[in-house]
């Protein structure tokens, strides 16, 4: 079966929604705004049409991948980068590299356009295997508590991160539903 990755449209909107929720439904992490959140952030200035893309098979979408822009602020300087959140797979095709696929493929758009970083919450075994390492060896910070070992950061450009350091600031949408 073949897999197709394109940039979300409008008409994806109700289905994106429902994908998201059910991937998320089952997991003990999960607080149920996951889905309420791609909502919020596609109305915000954050949002960026391309880093937004879904999986389909035969005409469902399987999966929906969001990079979001976002800054990193030191006491003297902010910098741009873009934060990853969420990815979503159905349940019926997750551990089946549909993730990985879109992960890969909203990289190297998000690069292809000019962006540098890419900071994640998520799993410290997962991410790794994209070139995500710990954000706080860069001198970066989360505004909330997380674990320092799921608190990443991507350099999609060799060094774009190495004079940079600071608290990463998310758009609002992440907090005021």
């Amino acid at each position: 079966m073949e897999i197709t990755v394109r940039e979300e449209e409008k008409k994806d909107y109700n289905a994106v929604f429902e994908l998201v929720r059910d991937a998320f439904v089952e997991l003990p992490i999960s607080d149920g705004d996951e889905c309420f959140l791609v909502n919020r952030l596609r109305k915000s200035r954050s949002f960026i049409p391309e880093l937004s893309l879904v999986a389909e098979t035969e005409g469902k979408l399987i999966g929906h991948i969001l990079l979001t822009e976002a800054i990193i602020k030191s006491n003297t300087s902010t910098y741009p980068t873009l934060t990853l959140a969420p990815v979503s797979v159905h349940p019926g095709w997750q551990r089946m590299g549909v993730g990985s696929r879109l992960i890969h493929d909203v990289l190297e758009i998000a690069c292809s356009i000019g962006f540098t970083s890419v900071i994640v919450v998520g799993h410290p075994d997962y991410y790794p295997r994209f070139g995500f390492s710990l954000a706080s060896t860069f001198g970066i910070f989360s505004p909330f508590e997380v674990p320092d070992e799921a608190f990443m950061a991507l350099e999609l450009v060799p060094d774009a991160l190495k004079n940079v350091s600071g608290t990463v600031i998310y758009p609002n949408e992440f907090f005021n539903p």
